[in-house]
């Protein structure tokens, strides 16, 4: 990770200062001034027409009742697309235009996916009701069944308003909403 900043803080604009300074001796400033506005123009309307699309395939997704994965992929990979093409140079322009290609985009995130997957460095940290001490006792096993509620003499209870009701003794001490 300490790489990839200092990549992007210090290498990328380094490089990016280099292709200007090449570029510019070839064709001259304003003509190379001309060319970073008209990326940074075609960048801004390819984003806007990709995203809509991926705006309406995940309004469909979620429609059908389905989560749209492929969806916020394609927005994340837009995204990086948009701010590569708004920072100035060819370099990032570049890497920013070929983001705007869906199957690389898919191609890109199946790496990282199965990278991300082979680190066999994932940490899963929850928080929230439920997160505290007792849920993350080792000792405390998941017991799964059925049950009725039966009245004092075994009967099955047909008044389902009192088994709706919290029990007014005896709160759970492990409980999260306690203080």
């Amino acid at each position: 990770m300490k790489y990839l900043l200092f990549g992007a803080f210090v290498i990328v604009p380094i490089a990016e200062i280099a292709t200007f300074i090449q570029v510019g001796n070839v064709i001259g400033l304003w003509p190379t001034l001309g060319i970073i506005l008209l990326t940074a123009i075609l960048g801004t309307g390819l984003l806007r027409y990709q995203g809509l699309a991926t705006l309406n395939q995940a309004q469909t997704a979620l429609n059908e009742g389905e989560l749209p994965l492929t969806s916020v992929i394609h927005g994340v990979f837009l995204l990086v697309a948009g701010l590569l093409l708004l920072t100035p140079g060819f370099i990032t322009d570049g890497i920013g235009f070929l983001l705007f290609v869906p199957p690389l985009r898919l191609l890109i995130a199946s790496w990282a996916i199965e990278k991300f997957k082979n680190s066999k460095n994932i940490h899963v940290q929850t928080s929230g009701p439920g997160s505290g001490y007792a849920a993350n006792r080792s000792s405390s096993p998941v017991i799964e069944g059925e049950f009725t509620v039966a009245d004092g003499d075994g009967e099955k209870a047909n008044d389902t308003s009192d088994r709706l009701k919290p029990p007014k003794n005896n709160p759970d001490p492990d409980s999260p909403w306690r203080q």
